[in-house]
């Protein structure tokens, strides 16, 4: 699918934490991507680096991670973490070493870049036991919030191409309007 990115005109939308932590909490995100304060960690999307704020203080090194030049501008005004490096990328050509990242992770923006190349992108930057975690908008959801329902995939389709890229499933969540997956390598 990969449809479309999120309108770099609207990123104060991005920073409503009310809205925000409705579909995920920051301690859910990081329960999930189990961090220790060593790792590097990249964010597949990061736009406006609102859950990299979050992780920063959990880990060595961050990547804020966005395909839009224009998100790094609104991060850089808002204050970027001594520890997060602003990468301009596709997911599907990320600028890393091979087994260069202990994880990485992508909160509702699967649905923009989910493609085999970009999976197979991110199998090859993980290390050996890295962790993948993935939340974003459900297929079943109502298309109240996030990109519209034809755009979304569902939690099944999700996992299903993770274990078609070799991640192993450690854990599927859904819920009303997303899905979490907590995926690592096998």
């Amino acid at each position: 699918m990969g449809y479309h990115t999120f309108d770099a005109s609207r990123a104060d939308k991005l920073e409503r934490a009310g809205r925000r932590y409705r579909f995920l909490s920051a301690e859910e995100l990081l329960w999930a991507l189990s961090l220790s304060p060593e790792d590097t960690v990249a964010d597949l999307g990061s736009g406006t680096g609102f859950f990299t704020d979050d992780v920063a203080p959990h880990a060595g090194e961050v990547y804020a991670v966005d395909v839009q030049e224009e998100m790094h501008e609104y991060y850089r005004e808002k204050g970027v973490p001594e520890n997060v490096d602003l990468v301009t990328s596709d997911v599907s050509d990320l600028p890393f070493d091979d087994g260069g990242l202990d994880a990485a992770f992508s909160t509702m923006t699967y649905h923009e870049f989910a493609s085999d190349d970009a999976l197979a992108e991110i199998e090859r930057v993980l290390t050996s036991d890295g962790r993948l975690v993935v939340v974003d908008w459900a297929a079943t959801g109502s298309g109240e919030y996030g990109p519209p329902v034809d755009e979304r995939y569902s939690a099944n389709e999700a996992t299903d191409a993770l274990r078609d890229a070799g991640f192993a499933i450690e854990h599927r969540a859904v819920r009303p309007e997303t899905f979490l997956v907590i995926a690592a390598l096998e």
